[in-house]
């Protein structure tokens, strides 16, 4: 079944919108004429009185939109204002407001398989990237004969930048974003680094460097807060690039991931808060939101904002256990329930027919793909095999979406289920295989799903006592399917796999049809090669060929520059210790 998105009533038409003002944000630079229209000429004095009035000639073409997409790491269905958090974030809150707040829309339950969708616009069973993340150590990477979204664009005439984290691989230099369609970029390659040192440990003793600049090692960063230096390098792309020329920028964010660290102006906003990880983690919100303010106020600057989409996603659910909130969603981050799938999203800009409205439209991270490249007047077709969809037309218009159904995955490699067996699948699927799939509103779940609670936000990571106040699932433990209609029951609390077996059974038969499509999946071992010892204390490429095998007598590369140590890597440690032995003795 289609999911309709609702419509609301037009605000403006596309000839006032230049002229929109904000309070929060500091006009300046030269606007463009909103729409392309002229004037019509005024009729003349030989006109026949009763001539009827001349239409209006053809809308001249305008110049394909400027393309900014926001993606924040780890940031919880809740943890926006307007989701009704404690955390402020004024900035988010008005471009929500005065764009279009995606309700119904999903994400994946981890960082790389997110991105790995966002960029190639294909589903994790289509890229071999359906098991876990992409870790420091292994030789995997973003399939190179995947064509990415930048790609796509620059084939279209844009200008490509990006800034922030990558985490899709980079043993290999041609793994690199500067190598996979960016022409710029500033970030990080890892998944999980020091806000300020910019160091990453992947283990006891393997910790490195990791912030490039193009292809180097960015070491003069070292010390700057990577929300501003993000910011500010968004802004002097802007500032030195030609507003006429269309622009593509992925700002993705490293905030809010662990670890929790914030200037201590933002912690000082939240004093009040008696769970110390869920302050430093509103901190960073905060901070956040403030840097998208700052590049909201680039874009309007420079000449930008007038003929430009801003889009803003976060990459999965919020991880309870250091700040983050998903309420009143089930589950956290990577997991299968809606709290780990179900993602903060909107978009903001003064090309929308429809504003400040609600879109309960079916979106999916994988439509970011055909939606840009179809805004951007490039060529998408079936040749791609896309999975995602242009859902434009559902967000500006408030048009049904044109997708039905989602893949939230199968992982074959995700520890199977106990109690699950192909005979509690009617014989067509084994359910102790993890995987989830939506169609229409019926969601189903088979093997192990995940963490299950519901966590309220004021038991966040309080140690031990969080344990205590979690809204708990008792019964289920032994289960391996569930079925929810996610539309009735967006909280999954009541499961239906009992009452409607025909639709369980329907459902299964999609999860066969999917795998049906899938490649095997891309997860090699880990290779020692990668340690950053080998390549100056940094992280980056370390594969010189096509053998991905540890090859002896290797000695150590010492960094001329400046040797890194690890000082997290300790205390990383001992956290995990802890939070094993709090697991061990949970009720």
């Amino acid at each position: 079944m289609a999911v309709s998105a609702l419509t609301g009533a037009s605000l403006l038409s596309l000839l006032s919108l230049g002229y929109l003002s904000w309070d929060w944000v500091k006009p300046g630079g030269a606007s463009l004429e909103a729409g392309g229209e002229k004037a019509l000429p005024p009729r003349s004095a030989s006109s026949w009185p009763w001539a009827p009035p001349r239409p209006p000639p053809p809308a001249r073409p305008s110049r394909p939109p400027h393309l900014v997409f926001i993606l924040t790491d780890d940031q919880g269905f809740h943890d926006v204002g307007y989701h009704g958090s404690d955390i402020q974030t004024p900035t988010l809150d008005r471009l929500a407001g005065e764009g279009v707040k995606l309700e119904n829309y999903y994400i994946q339950p981890i960082c790389t398989p997110s991105r790995s969708q966002l960029i190639t616009g294909r589903y994790q069973i289509h890229t071999g990237l359906q098991h876990s993340i992409i870790r420091p150590q292994q030789p995997n990477c973003l399939p190179l004969n995947q064509v990415t979204l930048p790609q796509k664009l620059q084939e279209a005439g844009y200008s490509t930048h990006m800034v922030g984290k990558w985490h899709l691989g980079f043993y290999r230099k041609e793994c690199l974003p500067t190598r996979r369609g960016f022409d710029t970029f500033l970030g990080s390659l890892t998944g999980n680094v020091d806000y300020y040192t910019y160091d990453n440990c992947d283990g006891p003793g393997v910790c490195g460097y990791d912030l490039h600049d193009g292809e180097n090692v960015a070491w003069e960063q070292s010390g700057k807060y990577s929300t501003f230096l993000y910011a500010q390098r968004v802004n002097k792309i802007l500032a030195t690039h030609n507003p006429k020329e269309p622009i593509f920028i992925y700002i993705a964010f490293q905030a809010v991931h662990t670890p929790l660290q914030s200037p201590k102006e933002y912690i000082y906003r939240y004093r009040s808060m008696g769970n110390v990880a869920r302050r430093k983690y509103a901190a960073m919100v905060t901070c956040m939101d403030e840097a998208v303010k700052n590049i909201t106020w680039a874009l309007k600057k420079y000449g930008y904002y007038d003929n430009s989409v801003i889009v803003f996603s976060t990459d999965n659910g919020g991880q309870t256990f250091s700040g983050g909130s998903n309420w009143p969603l089930r589950g956290r981050k990577g997991t299968y329930w809606e709290g780990g799938v179900r993602g903060i999203g909107f978009v903001h800009s003064p090309l929308i027919k429809h504003k400040r409205r609600i879109s309960r439209a079916l979106i999916h991270i994988t439509d970011w793909y055909p939606t840009l490249v179809t805004l951007a007047r490039g060529n998408v077709s079936e040749a791609d095999n896309l999975d995602g969809y242009n859902v434009w037309p559902a967000i500006s218009e408030g048009k049904e979406s044109p997708r039905t159904e989602i893949l939230h995955n199968i992982d074959p490699l995700y520890n199977h289920a106990k109690y699950g067996s192909l005979e509690s699948g009617f014989g067509i699927w084994n359910t102790a295989v993890q995987a989830s799939v939506r169609v229409g509103d019926w969601k189903l779940l088979t093997g192990d799903p995940g963490y299950s609670d519901w966590i309220p936000p004021q038991t966040l990571a309080t140690f031990p006592g969080s344990w205590w106040n979690l809204e708990r699932m008792t019964g289920g433990i032994r289960k391996s399917v569930w079925l929810f209609n996610i539309t009735a029951d967006p909280y999954e609390r009541y499961d239906l796999s009992e009452q409607r077996p025909d639709v369980v059974r329907a459902l299964l038969l999609r999860l066969v049809h999917y795998n049906q499509t899938a490649i095997p999946v891309r997860y090699p071992a880990e290779n020692p090669r990668a340690h950053p010892d080998f390549n100056g204390g940094a992280w980056g490429p370390w594969a010189t060929g096509e053998e991905d095998v540890w090859e002896p007598g290797h000695g150590k590369v010492k960094n001329k520059k400046r040797k890194k140590k690890c000082k997290i890597c300790k205390l990383r440690s001992f956290f995990r210790k802890l939070n094993t032995r709090m697991m061990s003795n949970r009720i």
